[in-house]
């Protein structure tokens, strides 16, 4: 059976990714912080994958954390013997106007969002280019591709992964490795529930279906590039966003 790692997936878009790859047959490793609360999400979504019949291990680890990462991902091929999918969609924001950021805030969100990317795909590729298969998918957003006022911090960290993405696609496609990202837009989570009511309305405004995204949405499209059906796309990023770039 293959076998997914999804990093941040307590809760959020993690949790509903690693809930669709379960229902997609893979066994999967539960990324969550070490804070004990959200080992308590992670048990809980755990069980929810094993519903569907697959294997689910919960690892605590923090991915800013080179040597976490590692220890991550050899517990994993220990485990399951393979290491199919790759999902990097931990993200954190401390969101002000640049004028007012803390450079802790830049650091903080720069280590957890996109020196993360970096760790998990050092320690992966390894695996993935012995096994000469794998799916990679990275976790940007809009705000990588477009900017938004108030998260310079976030909207780096994003553009970032936007690079990493199309780079990776180029050095490991020889090795039929596909490294694609996913950007959604204004997704309902627990990161979007903090938003003010007024910042809320000026993006739904902004969008052409005129409503916020869900979760299980952008899981669709994780599902797709994890599959064979998405076998020949690589280094492309697809925008869940409900038209709000046009």
């Amino acid at each position: 059976m293959a076998t997914a790692i999804i990093t941040g997936a307590s809760q959020g878009i993690g949790a509903c990714i690693a809930k669709r790859l379960a229902k997609d047959g893979f066994d999967v490793v539960i990324n969550h912080s070490p804070k004990e609360s959200s080992k308590e999400k992670a048990l809980a979504v755990a069980a929810e994958c094993e519903a569907f019949g697959v294997k689910a291990v919960c690892i605590a680890a923090d991915v800013s954390q080179f040597d976490q990462c590692e220890a991550m991902v050899k517990q994993t091929k220990a485990e399951f013997g393979t290491i199919d999918v790759l999902v990097n969609n931990a993200g954190i924001t401390k969101d002000t106007l640049l004028a007012r950021m803390k450079e802790e805030d830049y650091d903080a969100v720069i280590a957890v969002n996109q020196k993360s990317v970096y760790n998990m795909l050092k320690h992966t590729c390894a695996v993935m280019m012995k096994q000469r298969h794998g799916r990679i998918i990275n976790i940007t957003s809009v705000a990588g591709l477009y900017g938004n006022a108030g998260q310079v911090n976030y909207s780096a960290s994003k553009a970032a992964i936007i690079g990493m993405t199309k780079t990776v696609a180029k050095e490991f496609g020889s090795r039929n490795i596909t490294c694609n990202a996913v950007a959604p837009g204004l997704i309902r989570t627990p990161m979007t529930d903090v938003l003010s009511d007024e910042l809320k309305a000026k993006m739904l405004s902004a969008i052409a279906l005129g409503r916020y995204g869900e979760p299980e949405e952008v899981a669709s499209v994780v599902s797709f590039l994890a599959s064979e059906d998405a076998s020949y796309i690589t280094g492309q990023v697809i925008e869940i966003s409900g038209g709000l770039s046009m």
